[in-house]
């Protein structure tokens, strides 16, 4: 078998490292345990201890739903003492990975950056949405990999949840921080996660505040690599509207929410019937899409 090379072995474990992949069977085992006492049932020693080791169904799941992105957090039981079958929400309580995008979209950017290296395409990288940082963090960690200091990672959001549903594209999807708390994430909180990495530098930028605001003034003139997570339709268009002219031909266009979302979808579609754009949407996972420009 050949050897892996470094850069490949750093990045390999960063992925596994952001998705918790390394750790897993402690996620599983705080499942486990709260589980069992919501469900006022009697917590087994053995099964915390030996979790993965026996394989048991939560690991089973979560290995599963974590290359995909997809996050299991409602879980339904039986309680002990009303023999009622009820279901809790441990999301808050439990969802500790640095990122949720999966192993799939990960190996999305690592193959459009690859690409980037290899044929030399200038220009920056940008997400917009970043939640707890994850993917911004493998974008700086591939840079640091390859020892490339001529790009700069941008991060832009709020740092404060998601806004208000505004548009009429938006209604009935409320992600703002008083109904979903835990995509609140702080600008420090985002700026400690790197430099845990031992990834916080100069080559990082962060772009706070609400996208109608912050990305018309961003001052970027190329970029290589667009990845937009916005969710609502709002969030995408302004993204879009104001960022993708500078990707150049030869970037890459990645849109994180587009199978899981309709106003996501609506306004992809929407701006690419407007700009004509022609290049074919690639599916990544069952909600990530990309595309590649070549004009």
């Amino acid at each position: 078998m050949e050897a892996m090379p470094p850069e490949a072995r750093y990045l390999d474990l960063l992925k596994r490292s952001l998705t918790n992949l390394l750790y897993l069977e402690n996620e599983a085992r705080l499942i486990y345990i709260l589980h069992t006492i919501v469900s006022n049932s009697p917590i087994e020693v053995a099964t915390v201890r030996n979790i993965e080791k026996n394989d048991h169904p939560i690991m089973k799941v979560l290995r599963s739903k974590r290359e995909e992105g997809q996050i299991q957090f409602i879980w339904n039981y039986v309680d002990a003492k009303s023999g009622e079958s009820k279901s809790i929400n441990l999301r808050d309580a439990t969802e500790v990975a640095h990122t949720m995008i999966g192993s799939k979209r990960l190996d999305n950017i690592h193959h459009c950056l690859d690409v980037i290296r290899r044929e030399q395409v200038p220009g920056d990288l940008m997400e917009t949405g970043v939640w707890r940082g994850g993917a911004v963090v493998f974008m700086r960690g591939y840079l640091a990999a390859y020892n490339i200091t001529d790009r700069t990672v941008w991060a832009a959001d709020s740092f404060a949840g998601l806004p208000k549903p505004a548009a009429p594209q938006d209604a009935g999807y409320d992600f703002s921080a008083d109904v979903h708390p835990i995509l609140a994430i702080t600008l420090e909180e985002v700026q400690h996660l790197f430099a845990k990495y031992n990834l916080l530098d100069e080559q990082v930028q962060f772009v706070k505040g609400w996208f109608n605001e912050s990305l018309p003034h961003l001052p970027v003139k190329q970029l290589a690599l667009l990845r937009l997570d916005g969710d609502l339709y709002e969030s995408t268009r302004d993204a879009l509207v104001n960022l993708y002219h500078k990707v150049v031909p030869g970037g890459f266009v990645i849109i994180d929410d587009y199978g899981d979302f309709a106003p996501c979808r609506a306004a992809v579609d929407e701006f690419r019937a407007e700009h004509d754009i022609a290049e074919t949407i690639e599916r990544i996972d069952w909600t990530g899409v990309f595309w590649r420009k070549n004009r």
